[in-house]
């Protein structure tokens, strides 16, 4: 625990942190203040310094990591002409899963003053599944325009099974369901096999 009257450096992110341990033990139902502090060795009223309470500190969560998620599928642009089509996808869209991502959706979910404001935040346009459909479809175009994918596919729909499946997989991913990782590797082969001349995405790699 930080001593008194000395300030803490990055408090917001040693919490998110701090949450996302205690929902790797909990889940949602264990998303306290009083575990969230007691996990970061803060005192309790620190969260409450920096947030108006716990659902607001739940929906900022949730909203910094869909940040994060979006600038991990904006950097799918660097990967262009790189390994392979298929292995480019399934490293971005696994890691979007997160190894917490399911518990903080249902987190997210589990109460209306979280899941509202984590809407009206996007609707004001904070980062969303928009958001990472579009780089999705802006790298394919990008692999298209090289030829290591057919010319006739379909770039905007092939994204928008990737974030359909991934959203389905972060709603759905709770304890004791297939891993959701082997699933998206499995949809990218599915894919791979089929829109591009010649065998696949990656054919022209």
């Amino acid at each position: 625990m930080s001593p008194r009257g000395v300030a803490t450096p990055n408090v917001r992110e040693q919490l998110f942190a701090a949450a996302e341990r205690v929902l790797a033990r909990e889940g949602p139902a264990g998303l306290t203040n009083r575990a969230v502090t007691a996990e970061a060795g803060f005192a309790t009223g620190l969260l409450y310094k920096h947030f108006a309470d716990i659902d607001t500190f739940i929906a900022e969560l949730v909203l910094d990591r869909m940040r994060q998620s979006a600038q991990t599928a904006a950097a799918l642009t660097d990967r262009v002409g790189q390994g392979t089509v298929a292995a480019n996808l399934t490293d971005a869209v696994t890691s979007l899963l997160g190894p917490q991502g399911p518990a903080m959706t249902a987190a997210a979910m589990s109460r209306p003053g979280i899941s509202g404001q984590v809407r009206a935040a996007m609707e004001q346009g904070a980062p969303s599944f928009g958001a990472i459909e579009a780089s999705i479809t802006g790298y394919l175009d990008q692999e298209k325009d090289l030829g290591r994918i057919g010319a006739d596919t379909d770039t905007e729909t092939l994204a928008l099974a990737i974030v359909g499946t991934l959203h389905h997989l972060l709603m759905t991913g709770w304890a004791g369901t297939p891993d959701p990782a082997a699933r998206v590797r499995r949809l990218i082969a599915v894919l791979d096999a089929g829109m591009a001349p010649g065998g696949g995405l990656s054919s022209g790699s």
